[in-house]
C-alpha cells in the first residue's frame, strides 16, 4: 500500500514517475533509519575495539614482553579477541545493516516491524560483548572462528533468528516485480549462515565429533563463513552499487547467474585444502583441491562482469567515495580468490602452510575485499537515511588511502615474509664443505621474520588512522545539523556529468 507522501506526490499535476519513485525510496530509507544506525554504530565501535586488539597482538609478535605482565592481555587472548571482535562485532553488524537496507530497497518494501531488528541488534551485541569478555577471561573454546564460550552462543542464535524473520517478511511483502542479483546473494547468505554456524556449534562444541572429523568441520565452517556469508553479502553490495553509482545496468545478467550458482556449488567444498598434508583421507584433500580450482569459474566470471560494467566509467573513481571503495574491494576479491586457489597446489602449500603468508591471504579476503566494500556501502547509505551529506570529504579521502595503502602493504610484506619463512623451514642448508647440514634452527627462522612483522605493525598503524578518520566522520555526521531533504551523495569534487545516484 502506498504511503501518504507517495500518494500526495503522485497526485501533484507536475509529478513525474521519477518523482514518485524518489518519494517511494525516501519512505523506504526512512523506515530503515533506526536499525541501520544501530547496526552501523555498533559495527564501527567494534571496529575500533578490534583495531586496538589487533595492534596489541601485532606488537607482541616482535615485542613479546609488551604488556606481558597482564594475564588478560597475553598474545593468545588479544589476538583471539581481535579476530572475534572484527568478525562478529564489526563484520556481521555491518553485514546486517547493508543486507536489510539492500533488501528493502530492491524489494520496494518499507521495513516492517523494525523493532524486531532493534531487539536483534541489542541481543547480538550483548552476545558479542559476553563472548569477548569470556575470551579475555580465559574461557575461549580454542576452536578458530568459534572461540566464544558456550554461554554467549544462545544470544547470537536468538538475534540471528530475528534478522532472518525480518528478511523473509520484507521479501514476502515486496512490491518489486523482479528478483535482482543482489537479492540472490543476500537471501542465500541469510540462509547459509545459520546452517553452517549451527552445524559447527553442534559438532565442535555441544556434541563434539571425534578425531580428524573435528579439523574437517572446523575448516569447513571457517572457510564457509567467508565464502557463504561475507562473500555473498559483499558481492550483493557490489552488484548493487556499481550500476547504481554509474547510472547504467550491470554488463551481463547471464554472467551474474553463472557466477552465483558456481559459487554456491563449489565453495562449500574448498576449505578442506587447508588440511593438505594433514591426517585426513587423501580423497578428501583432493576433493577440496578440485573445488578450489573450480572456484576460478565464479571468480573470473564475476571479475569480467564487474570490469565490463566499469569500462568507460573509470573516471568516476575520482568523484565517488562509494565507487572507490567498492572497486578496490571488487579487485581484491579477484586477487584473493585466485590466490586462494593457488594455495591448494600441494607443492605450493608445502611452502606457504603454517606461515605468515596465510595470515596475509586471510586479510586480503576479509579486509581488502569485504571490509572495503562495507565501507563503500556505508558511505552510500548514510546520506540517504540521515538526509544530509558526510561532513568531510577530506576525512573520507584519508580513510580510503590509509586503509588501501595499509592493507596492500600488509598483504605484500606478509606474503613475501611468509614465503621466505616457508622456504627456510623446508630447506636443508649446505655447509662450506659441500655437505648438507642440519635444518635451520626454528628460533633462527623466527628471528628472521621479525623485520616483516615490524612492517606489519607499521601497516596496522596506517590502517588505524583510516579507522579513526571513518569513526570521526560517522560521529560528526550524527551530530551535525542537516537541511531536510538534502540527500545527495558526498563527492570528492563536483562531477556534473556523473549520474552518481540520488
Amino acid at each position: 500500500m502506498a504511503s501518504a507522501s507517495q500518494l500526495a506526490a503522485s497526485l501533484k499535476p507536475s509529478a513525474s514517475p521519477e518523482m514518485v519513485k524518489r518519494a517511494e525510496l525516501s519512505e523506504i530509507d526512512a523506515s530503515t533509519k533506526l536499525p541501520a544506525l544501530f547496526f552501523f554504530g555498533s559495527s564501527i565501535l567494534w571496529l575500533l575495539v578490534g583495531t586496538v586488539f589487533a595492534l596489541l597482538a601485532s606488537f607482541k609478535m616482535h615485542m613479546p614482553h609488551f604488556l606481558g605482565d597482564y594475564e588478560w592481555l597475553t598474545f593468545g587472548r588479544v589476538r583471539t579477541a581481535h579476530l572475534n571482535a572484527v568478525i562478529y562485532g564489526w563484520s556481521i553488524n555491518a553485514s546486517f545493516g547493508v543486507a536489510f537496507w539492500l533488501m528493502a530497497r530492491l524489494s520496494r518494501a518499507e521495513l516492517r516491524h523494525s523493532g524486531l531488528l532493534l531487539i536483534a541488534a541489542a541481543f547480538w551485541n550483548i552476545g558479542v560483548t559476553l563472548g569477548i569478555y569470556g575470551i579475555l577471561a580465559g574461557d575461549s573454546t580454542s576452536i578458530e572462528w568459534l572461540e566464544f564460550p558456550p554461554y554467549a552462543t544462545p544470544l547470537l542464535f536468538f538475534a540471528y533468528a530475528l534478522v532472518g524473520a525480518w528478511a523473509i517478511i520484507t521479501f514476502r511483502f515486496g512490491r518489486s516485480k523482479h528478483i535482482y542479483v543482489s537479492q540472490w546473494y543476500v537471501l542465500a547468505a541469510l540462509f547459509w549462515f545459520p546452517w553452517i554456524y549451527s552445524v559447527a556449534q553442534i559438532m565442535l562444541i555441544f556434541s563434539p565429533a571425534r578425531g580428524t572429523v573435528q579439523s574437517l568441520v572446523n575448516w569447513w565452517f571457517a572457510h564457509n563463513v567467508l565464502g557463504l556469508w561475507f562473500t555473498p553479502i559483499a558481492l550483493g553490495a557490489v552488484y548493487y552499487f556499481l550500476p547504481k553509482v554509474l547510472g547504467k545496468p550491470i554488463h551481463s545478467y547471464y554472467l551474474s547467474v553463472l557466477g552465483f550458482w558456481s559459487l554456491a556449488i563449489f565453495y562449500n567444498w574448498a576449505g578442506v585444502h587447508h588440511l593438505i598434508g594433514g591426517p585426513v583421507p587423501v580423497w578428501v584433500q583432493t576433493a577440496g583441491i578440485t573445488a578450489s580450482f573450480m572456484m576460478v569459474i565464479p571468480v573470473i566470471v564475476t571479475a569480467i562482469n564487474h570490469h565490463l560494467t566499469m569500462i568507460g566509467s573509470f573516471s568516476a573513481l575520482k568523484f565517488s567515495p562509494t565507487l572507490r571503495f567498492t572497486v578496490f574491494g571488487a579487485v581484491a576479491y579477484t586477487f584473493t580468490s585466485l590466490q586462494g586457489s593457488s594455495m591448494s597446489i600441494r607443492s605450493w602449500s608445502e611452502v606457504t602452510h603454517f606461515t605468515h603468508y596465510t595470515i596475509g591471504h586471510s586479510h586480503a579476503g576479509m579486509y581488502a575485499f569485504f571490509t572495503m566494500v562495507m565501507f563503500g556501502s556505508i558511505y552510500y547509505i548514510m546520506p540517504r537515511i540521515m538526509l544530509k551529506e558526510w561532513p568531510s570529504a577530506k576525512l573520507i579521502s584519508v580513510h580510503f588511502w590509509a586503509c588501501a595503502i595499509g592493507v596492500s602493504f600488509y598483504v605484500l610484506v606478509l606474503s613475501i615474509g611468509g614465503v621466505k619463512q616457508g622456504m627456510e623451514m623446508n630447506t636443508l642448508p649446505v655447509g662450506a664443505d659441500g655437505k648438507v647440514g642440519g635444518p635451520i634452527a626454528f628460533l633462527e627462522i623466527v628471528k628472521n621474520t621479525i623485520p616483516w612483522l615490524k612492517m606489519r605493525s607499521y601497516s596496522g598503524i596506517l590502517i588505524t588512522i583510516g579507522h579513526l578518520a571513518f569513526a570521526i566522520n560517522f560521529v560528526w555526521m550524527l551530530l551535525k545539523p542537516g537541511s531536510v531533504g538534502a540527500s545527495a551523495p558526498t563527492l570528492f569534487r563536483n562531477a556534473p556529468d556523473l549520474e552518481v545516484t540520488r
